[in-house]
């Protein structure tokens, strides 16, 4: 799911200060400990050879996340691609790949014990 910033309900604005909500941004239940993770990747990265060997060769853990520079694409283990640029919100659900376009900046939120395997998965590939 791909939101960008201006699709984002605006819930109260003041003078100095715009709240947006978007609700339904994904489902953590089922999850244990979250880990905020920020991440800088530059343009041509592409993590399809990392994921060889998870289940389907796609992370399968979901992300929740902010794009602060740059633009994502995901394939999903259909085919469907999605992109994401500066000032989107982000939810990729697990079963994807990632392909980075233009030098980009995530903060992101995923469950801690799915998305630490597979980042210590990509940490053994790189390895071999």
């Amino acid at each position: 799911m791909r939101v960008a910033k201006e699709q984002v309900e605006i819930k109260m604005e003041i003078p100095g200060a715009v709240i947006r909500q978007r609700k339904d941004f994904g489902d953590a239940s089922g999850f244990g400990k979250i880990s905020g993770e920020y991440f800088t990747l530059s343009a041509g990265v592409d993590t399809t050879p990392l994921f060889q060997g998870l289940e389907g060769n796609l992370c399968q853990s979901p992300h929740w996340g902010y794009v602060l520079r740059g633009r994502i694409t995901t394939t999903d283990a259909a085919g469907k691609q999605e992109t994401v640029n500066a000032d989107d919100l982000f939810y990729w659900p697990p079963g994807h790949n990632v392909k980075v376009d233009a030098d980009a900046e995530i903060i992101m939120f995923s469950p801690q014990h799915e998305h630490s395997h597979v980042i210590e998965h990509m940490i053994k590939m790189t390895a071999a």
